[in-house]
């Protein structure tokens, strides 16, 4: 762990030696200074956790020194020491932003406590920030890999509307990056330090899901024992990314219109109304004006959602942007299995070009990652890869049905094989089926 580093502020020689012999004893890199004036200076040069300053200094007192620290750097932690505390003056340096105020004289552990808690916040404050910085690291545009025209304008396209607060409807087939994209926006705006929350409204039974965004008081319902925030209230001044937002049932759609258009909701059993600041991000699979036609989603809801349109091409549709991604899923997952290897040959990227991808970069990172797992080889070879990529295997395929079979029994194998060709991804598996994914849920329940 690095050493943290204090400033000891006291026009007091014998404060200052003191300090510095329990501070030195308590590991801490130790720093002197005989006056604010010194001390700033040392500040503009050194790097510094913890300041602990006297208030009553001659040239430069410390409430003017304290102001000064924070103007330099916010985060650097001041504890302000006195003999001469009044509850003003207390008040004074907690209202300038020192962490603690101890008066003069002081006790060891008292000083040190002080300390120690200062650190520990400061060490919170720079660990959260070099958390943001590695998630806008994460999901920022350089996740948004490819070079094809397609790709070019999306990423346009979030450079524009990343700035603003205006809703953005994501489209494209279930493994093309929706969530990436969602990412990319919410950590390129000015929202990027506030909350990004998804709810994956496929994956939430309908019954549930109002509950889920909303939130809701205690007895709303059985087994609602306390009150609960909903995704919308803990987004609050961030992003609400709403996955699969063709699947969301006609009644919440009543709902999230309100909010789209007044920022107001209740909870669920309760009668306050709330307000909520969020940029609400939709992505879907499903063909909104289709469903629209078929009177399952609503054409105002949708407007509102589709303020800014972003379709994302399928994979088989820019192709050219295959090496770029095997790339860097190689490089991925052979630093994260500790494999290595130096790339992928001229044949097994020609198979790589040549599949169909039904599931999209989903499934090609998943090829990827079962190839660097399994190959014995420092090259990626075309042995390597599943048998449907090797195969060529038709997408199209049929399903073989014995005779006499029960429908139920059909329908469930009909799923399942469904499922093989997609690489188990339901969602995918729904629109090839035409139904919704909530039903291949409820459809393989039970299925052992």
């Amino acid at each position: 762990m690095q050493q943290k580093s204090i400033l000891v502020v006291d026009d007091e020689k014998g404060i200052r030696d003191t300090l510095e012999k329990s501070l030195k004893k308590e590991n801490y890199n130790v720093l002197l200074a005989k006056d604010g004036h010194e001390g700033l200076d040392i500040i503009n040069h050194d790097s510094v956790d913890v300041v602990l300053t006297d208030l009553k200094m001659p040239s430069l007192d410390g409430i003017t020194f304290l102001k000064a620290v924070k103007q330099i750097d916010p985060d650097i932690e001041v504890v302000v020491m006195t003999g001469y505390g009044t509850i003003d003056s207390a008040v004074e340096s907690l209202k300038a932003g020192a962490y603690d105020f101890i008066q003069k004289p002081f006790k060891k552990i008292t000083i040190m406590r002080a300390v120690r808690k200062a650190v520990e916040k400061q060490s919170l404050i720079t660990e959260n920030k070099y958390l943001k910085r590695k998630l806008e690291e994460l999901y920022g545009f350089k996740n948004i890999i490819g070079q094809s025209q397609g790709i070019r304008k999306i990423i346009e396209i979030i450079q524009q509307v990343a700035p603003s607060h205006a809703a953005v409807l994501i489209q494209g087939e279930s493994g093309t990056g929706k969530e990436v994209i969602a990412h990319a926006i919410h950590y390129s705006g000015e929202r990027r330090q506030k909350p990004f929350i998804k709810v994956s409204c496929a994956a939430i039974p309908e019954t549930l899901l109002e509950a889920e965004i909303f939130g809701y008081e205690r007895g709303a319902f059985t087994g609602a024992v306390a009150q609960k925030r909903g995704r919308f209230e803990l987004a609050h001044g961030g992003s609400l990314f709403l996955d699969e937002i063709g699947e969301v049932s006609p009644f919440i759609q009543v709902k999230l219109l309100r909010v789209l258009q007044s920022g107001e909701f209740e909870r669920l059993g309760g009668t306050e109304t709330l307000k909520s600041n969020v940029r609400l991000i939709a992505a879907t699979n499903a063909n909104l004006q289709e469903l629209i036609a078929q009177k399952k989603f609503r054409e105002d809801l949708y407007y509102r959602l589709n303020v800014i349109n972003i379709n994302i091409p399928p994979l088989r549709e820019r192709k050219e942007d295959i090496p770029l991604l095997v790339a860097h899923f190689t490089d991925f997952f052979c630093k994260q299995n500790k494999k290595p290897i130096k790339g992928i040959s001229e044949g097994a990227m020609e198979l790589l070009k040549a599949h169909y991808w039904p599931g999209n970069i989903r499934e090609l990172e998943n090829a990827i990652a079962r190839a660097v797992v399994l190959t014995k080889n420092d090259v990626l070879q075309p042995e390597d890869f599943p048998i449907a990529i090797t195969k060529k295997e038709d997408p199209r395929s049929f399903v073989e049905i014995p005779f006499g079979m029960g429908m139920e029994d059909i329908e469930k194998l009909v799923i399942r094989e469904t499922l093989k060709r997609t690489r188990g991804d339901k969602n995918m598996a729904a629109k090839l089926l035409g139904i919704a994914s909530r039903t291949i849920y409820r459809k393989l329940k039970n299925d052992k």
